[in-house]
């Protein structure tokens, strides 16, 4: 704490002993009582600035933000050019999610102030949380150049670094900060790193994280709240329990939020208040499966809310959803609280959360439980972990009953598959394989996920179906450059002729489903499916082969290929798997059955069949409703 050396007057004199009661408090830790004790002493002394500063630095401690951003705000009115304060006062905007504000302090600090290490580690906090992410390196390597140890803002730029795509330079970053200390966060960078070396294709490096992870996990008792990376748990390992205690570490971090009751209606007209909560409402694979939804819904049972909180890139997609919701909500911007204030005052029945933990989510606002009951949806393939999720949405086939222990939410199955589709989407059109750069006369074996997905084990099944089919090809995505010189050494080292080894680079949906059509077969990744990118590719004809496991994300492609009519291309162990790609490469007039099983499915499947998707998703809500009207607790509400 500072020491204030004002004269002493009677009413300095009381401050002081004030002062010195306070300091004696913080000693102790109790941050609430010194608040109170130091806002006395300033209203002895209204002029004094380090009065009001630490009255702030006790609320902040005390978790009490806004009384800690009043008190700072009147010690920088005070005392406007005081570095101290206006980067304490950045700080706490920081905290309440008021980044840009926090960017607008900055800014107006004088020159002077702007080469500390202090105020470039902040600006570059600013900078990601607005999305500028270049010039957020460039801050973080200019506090740096400070303080060339600080273990935080090495992560933070690789954070930085991985939203421009730089993977392995993310890595580095990852590294450093683990190296010199990350305390807490390190189970969250060991997450984080694991992904980002996957992504590169650089799997030792991977390994080693991921087998750190599992030792992390297991060794953490079930009720710690620590920040994990959920993603890569569910993505990159296939043990649901292992992943249900990462989520629910994860999960404890809010289990000090209060709750907010959701606002009684002023009318009601008996219609189900539904709201969607999500950062991708616009050209993005959880929006292009939601449109049709959106536009099926029964708006004389349903009032739909959508809240985005995510960019807006001005797209078809992003005004297809606008035009078809009662209420489009923008809360891109606003804090976690500010958002669940909003969301209560609309007094949802029910709130369908489509991120879970992937990039940009807002769980912050979903612990609050500003709706009657809430139900992860969609974005996220596993478990949330967390007790103010009431339910998962899923089906018979990713959420199967016997799997109840591997979730902390209720199960709420749909009857045939958990996934909506889109039937406005385009149909493939006619390419030549000449126009993809692919050979006319060979088989294609197409392997589209993101290079996340692939691993060792998986690569050496693809490398094993190449030797056994002499006139196949791979056919791989080029999702980043840094990934295919990695994956390329790991094919040579496996004898692999990379003239056998095509890469197709990122294109549009509607290019991209013509040129899909063009392969023989898709083979599936485990223990990480394809999801969207399956569906796309039975939507283009293309059979799809896939490994079933016990966790939600390796599950996926199988209730596709279930609704679809395609359960024989599910297999559940590596033999099976590779046997039957052997037999569907061999066979041409099983292949030509399939696909021609896959063309008819665009309109009779119940997988492309939006608006009985949505019919079915509507009654699962009802019965969501229905429990908590009647006084009843969320419990598992199987396929009828």
């Amino acid at each position: 704490m500072k020491v204030s050396s004002k004269p002493r007057t009677r009413q300095a004199q009381q401050a002081q002993t004030l002062w010195e009661r306070g300091v004696a408090l913080t000693k102790q830790k109790q941050w609430r009582e010194a608040a109170e004790v130091f806002q006395s002493a300033a209203k002895l002394q209204p002029q004094d600035a380090l009065l009001a500063l630490n009255a702030s630095r006790c609320h902040f401690q005390a978790g009490q933000l806004d009384d800690a951003l009043r008190h700072v705000e009147r010690a920088c009115a005070l005392e406007p050019a005081a570095e101290l304060q206006a980067l304490f006062r950045v700080r706490i905007l920081n905290r309440l999610q008021r980044h840009a504000e926090a960017m607008q302090v900055l800014q107006a600090m004088p020159e002077s102030a702007r080469s500390s290490f202090e105020y470039n580690a902040f600006l570059g906090f600013c900078l990601q949380h607005v999305g500028e992410h270049q010039k957020a390196v460039g801050a973080y390597m200019t506090a740096l150049g400070s303080k060339m140890d600080d273990a935080m803002s090495h992560y933070r730029m690789g954070v930085s670094f991985y939203e421009l795509g730089l993977k392995e330079e993310a890595s580095e970053c990852f590294r450093t900060g683990l190296v010199l200390g990350l305390g807490l966060s390190a189970v969250h960078v060991h997450g984080m790193l694991a992904y980002a070396e996957r992504e590169s294709g650089r799997w030792p490096q991977a390994q080693l994280e991921l087998s750190r992870l599992r030792d992390i996990i297991a060794q953490l008792p079930d009720d710690a709240a620590i920040t994990t990376a959920p993603f890569a748990h569910v993505t990159l390992m296939d043990d649901a329990l292992h992943q249900l205690k990462a989520a629910r570490l994860m999960s404890n971090t809010w289990r000090s939020v209060q709750r907010l009751a959701p606002a009684p209606r002023q009318t009601d007209d008996g219609r189900i208040r539904v709201g969607y909560l999500s950062s991708d409402l616009y050209q993005h694979a959880t929006c292009v499966l939601m449109a049709e939804v959106f536009e099926h819904h029964d708006r004389s049972r349903f009032e739909v809310f959508v809240y985005s909180h995510g960019q807006d890139d001005r797209s078809a997609m992003r005004r297809r959803v606008i035009d078809a919701s009662e209420h489009f909500v923008e809360l891109r911007g606003l804090a976690d609280r500010e958002m669940a204030q909003r969301i209560a005052a609309d007094g949802i029945d029910v709130l369908i959360d489509l991120k879970g933990y992937t990039a940009h989510n807002r769980m912050g606002v979903l612990a609050r439980h500003p709706a009657h009951v809430q139900a992860t949806f969609l974005g996220f393939p596993g478990t949330t972990g967390a007790s103010f999720m009431d339910y998962i949405v899923g089906d018979p086939v990713v959420t199967p009953q016997a799997h109840e222990a591997h979730f902390a939410e209720k199960i709420a199955q749909m009857p045939v598959c958990y996934q909506p589709n889109d039937r406005q989407r385009a149909r493939p059109q006619p390419r030549t394989r000449a126009q993809v750069g692919l050979p006319d006369d060979a088989l294609v074996l197409c392997a589209f996920n993101q290079a996340y997905k692939i691993s060792p084990e998986v690569l050496d099944v693809w490398v094993a179906l190449l030797r056994d089919l002499p006139n196949a090809v791979l056919w791989l995505l080029d999702w980043h450059g840094q990934a295919r010189p990695n994956l390329e050494g790991e094919l040579r080292a496996r004898g692999v002729d990379l003239r056998r080894v095509f890469w197709a680079p990122r294109l549009s949906l509607d290019e991209h489903i013509s040129r899909v059509a063009l392969a023989d077969v898709f083979i599936d990744t485990w223990p990480c499916n394809a999801h969207t990118t399956a569906s796309d590719a039975l939507w283009a004809g293309l059979p799809v082969v896939t490994l079933m496991g016990q966790t939600f994300a390796s599950r996926v492609a199988a209730s596709l290929l279930n609704a679809c009519g395609l359960p024989e291309l599910v297999t559940e162990d590596v033999d099976s798997y590779r046997q039957t790609i052997l037999r569907l490469a061999r066979d041409p007039a099983w292949l030509a059955a399939c696909r021609s099983k896959l063309v008819e499915a665009r309109d009779t499947s119940p997988l492309f069949d939006s608006a009985r998707f949505t019919r079915d998703f509507e009654a699962l809500l009802e019965r969501m409703v229905q429990q908590h009207r009647e006084g009843q607790a969320p419990a598992h509400l199987l396929s009828l």
